[in-house]
């Protein structure tokens, strides 16, 4: 899928680390640069058992997003996304890699279309519900410097999460 090439674990930058609340710039040209970069972020969303990753949260202010909400799914890639519909409102819950440890309810839309280019420059349109909804606005956000904690239904609504890991 990425030429051979051995994929890399990325670290993700985590709150506060100022690159999240920064704005990615377009991508103009998809390369084999970029196309390795794709595979990194397959490999770091899979190892930190994510859904969806963006370009922000491994320190690169491109607007490339990956999301795969199963393992039966493919992985999705987006590059320049952009939400071009919302409908409706519901409250979810939700986490983030570059918050770990926490889990809030917010605001996310019931209904999205988006638009984006896939890893061949490939105009795509998807019109997604619930949890792909949820993922699509989350990695969109995060292209926009913004982190799902903006979307709190209330400031209360932010809490610790137990871990469950053995040390």
């Amino acid at each position: 899928m990425f030429g051979g090439d051995v994929l890399s674990v990325l670290p993700i930058r985590n709150l506060p680390d100022p690159i999240l609340r920064q704005r990615a710039k377009k991508i103009r040209h998809i390369d084999k640069g970029l196309l390795k970069l794709v595979g990194d972020m397959i490999e770091t969303m899979h190892d930190a058992n994510g859904v969806g990753l963006a370009g922000n949260q491994v320190g690169i202010l491109q607007q490339i997003a990956v999301i795969q909400l199963t393992d039966e799914d493919e992985p999705l890639i987006l590059i320049n996304p952009e939400i071009t519909m919302r409908e409706g409102e519901r409250h979810v819950e939700e986490g983030c890699l570059s918050i770990p440890g926490y889990r809030g309810l917010v605001r996310r839309s019931l209904k999205v279309k988006l638009r984006a280019l896939d890893k061949k420059g490939k105009r795509v349109r998807i019109e997604a519900e619930e949890l792909l909804a949820q993922a699509f606005e989350h990695e969109t956000d995060h292209l926009n410097g913004k982190l799902y904690i903006d979307h709190l239904v209330s400031r209360d609504k932010l809490w610790k999460i137990q871990s469950d890991a053995v040390e």
